[in-house]
């Protein structure tokens, strides 16, 4: 046998009451009160059986399976054993031991019934073919005992043995639930590790994955109520898709550590993905450093321009991905991703979580709404920070850094697959906006620091940026108007494009220009009394200032302190040093922009 790296820790399971899915449910013995995700009306109450969370089994009721070499044995007449094939055809609890070099467990009952495999110590390679293959029942349990290590492995190829393309080490045609106490390694050389062509769900237990293909996959669903996992995967992590039904496919996370390695995407769902819980460390296509556009791979050279150089790989490397809406209410997330972070082709919903993303493309992405309205959330690394065709923020602690826009929203959709940095082909188009009501929000951005091409919108909240220090870009970028009505904004940047906020406020706005100031020159604004307003230090060198607080009001006298240069200002109109003339940025074909002509501090 080779020799393995066997996962020692156990995980012990707690109680857990947990949600389902309203497209459909095959775990119809729960009957908990429904309840329903943010974005999609989901069904969530039943998505967990009480059978799904047992770990327990009548050992008096149960079949016990030797499994050896040529010399397996059962006591009983529903185990049929040919060589080291080993058929279970009724239904019932088989408790299973021992070891098989080259076989395999086949359950083969009506698809009417229910069978449990208790695995106690097992340790199954099949060369050619899965270790464990569920050909025909109405739903499998494999539960692993506590204390026990076990073992399935595929030699490196699938031969053909019936009409089904088993193509994984655990390869279940009907609904498929693992749990249990122990731990189970999974090492699939070639295809996947556990498949399941209906529902598959995990509950409890300590799982290690390696595959040539994808971790954990679903074509209905998979769900996870709890337990750890460490995947490694050459493609997605885990992974949910049905080409036939587009209300199924479809991830739910309700706890559970995992750690994942995955050469494609994280975590995949092929309709929504909701997370309402649990502990996430994923890198998706060896991290950002792996910058890569359209199978070529992007550096980014001295003065920050893009350069190329040829590689031949477009596969979607994202951390947590959903072709449709993609909502996430609780957990912590350490996310390290070629390309998009965070991807929803629909909507993306966030109200809560301990987030860290590095990211080669977008932080968080939504192909129509993103929204966040809760967590605290760190972008380290993107290209852009967050966008969607529209961007509401009501709440949440977010800090980002992007070397292109901070927050972006843009008209049109992109595709789900890898695009790299600026690979999303926004159109302009109607329902593209920038709204910001709540929340504690912190950009340090390369391009423009807020940039929409619609309507830009602050209500309420605290929002610092430290914009760009090239004239090609600036703090403020919108195609329509930008008012802001209640909270603080204080923003540093370049004056060459420089845009403020227009008539349509209701709050008071300090625009100036000046001399520039190194990095880490504090801002400060007092009112007539000396009473300190805001007092902000920004991440670069900048050569205007926008100010914006409720205090700010017309007529009001207020003295701006920007690194070495105070000037004392009195508020003759309720927006000082608006920018007024029309202009076009330079090399910038896709917005007209009004020029700053705000007054100068020099």
């Amino acid at each position: 046998m080779r020799k393995r790296t066997i996962f020692l820790t156990v995980f012990l399971a707690g109680t857990l009451i947990v949600s389902g899915c309203g497209n459909k449910n095959s775990n119809s013995e729960n009957t908990d009160t429904a309840k329903t995700s943010t974005t999609q009306n989901i069904d969530i109450a039943n998505m967990f059986s009480d059978r799904d969370m047992e770990t327990g089994y009548d050992e008096e009721k149960s079949v016990n399976i030797k499994l050896a070499d040529n010399g397996t044995t059962s006591d009983s007449d529903t185990v049929k054993i040919s060589d080291n094939i080993v058929t279970i055809t009724e239904e019932g609890t088989y408790v299973l031991t021992g070891a098989l070099t080259d076989g395999m467990v086949i359950v083969e009952v009506k698809d009417t019934e229910k069978v449990q495999l208790v695995l106690n110590g097992v340790e199954i390679t099949n060369e050619t073919s899965a270790a464990i293959y569920v050909r025909s029942a109405d739903k499998v349990f494999i539960t692993t005992t506590e204390n026990a290590e076990n073992v399935l492995e595929n030699g490196g190829e699938y031969t053909a043995i019936d009409d089904n393309n088993i193509d994984a080490v655990i390869f279940s045609k009907a609904d498929l639930t693992l749990n249990g106490t122990g731990s189970l390694m999974v090492n699939a050389e070639a295809g996947h590790g556990i498949v399941s062509k209906d529902d598959l769900v995990l509950t409890s237990g300590t799982y290690e994955i390696q595959s040539a293909s994808h971790g954990l996959s679903g074509k209905d669903s998979v769900r996870v109520a709890n337990g750890t996992y460490t995947i490694t995967s050459e493609k997605d992590g885990i992974h949910a898709e049905n080409a036939d039904d587009d209300s199924l496919g479809f991830v739910y996370l309700a706890e559970g550590n995992f750690e994942i390695v995955a050469k494609g995407d994280g975590i995949s769902a092929g309709n929504w993905l909701q997370s309402d819980g649990g502990t996430y460390t994923i890198i998706a296509g060896d991290g950002s450093e792996n910058v890569q556009k359209n199978g070529q791979k992007w550096e980014f050279g001295p003065r920050g321009e893009q350069e190329n150089t040829a590689e031949e790989n477009s596969v979607s490397m994202k951390g947590i991905k959903a072709a449709g809406d993609l909502t996430v209410t609780a957990g912590k997330y350490d996310l390290n991703t070629a390309d998009d972070s965070i991807h929803s082709n629909a909507n993306t919903t966030i109200s809560g979580g301990e987030w860290t993303i590095a990211s080669g493309d977008d932080g968080i992405h939504g192909n129509s709404a993103t929204t966040i309205s809760g967590g605290t959330i760190e972008i380290t690394q993107s290209y852009e920070g967050i966008e969607g065709l529209s961007i509401d923020i009501t709440g949440g602690d977010i800090q980002l850094v992007s070397s292109d826009d901070g927050l972006n929203a843009a008209g049109g959709n992109d595709s789900s697959g890898f695009e790299g940095p600026g690979g999303d082909q926004f159109a302009a188009e109607d329902g593209a906006y920038i709204h910001i009501s709540g929340g504690k929000l912190k950009v340090n951005a390369s391009g423009d620091g807020i940039d929409s091409n619609g309507e830009l919108t602050i209500s309420g909240g605290e929002t610092y940026v430290s914009g760009p220090t090239n004239n090609g870009n600036g703090t403020l970028d919108y195609s329509g108007t930008a008012k802001i009505t209640g909270g603080i904004f204080v923003g540093a940047g370049s004056s060459g494009m420089a845009q403020s906020f227009g008539e349509d406020s209701t709050q008071g706005v300090i625009f100036v220009a000046m001399n520039s100031q190194s990095s880490k020159s504090a801002i400060t604004l007092l009112d007539a009394d000396k009473k300190e307003i805001v007092s902000w230090t920004p991440d670069k060198e900048y050569t205007s200032v926008i100010i914006s607080a409720p205090s700010v009001k017309e007529g009001g006298q207020y003295t701006l302190t920007a690194g070495e240069t105070t000037e004392n200002i009195t508020m003759d109109s309720l927006i000082y040093g608006n920018a007024q003339g029309m202009g076009q940025a330079p090399g910038n074909g896709q917005n007209d922009r009004k020029q700053g002509t705000p007054p100068d501090m020099r």
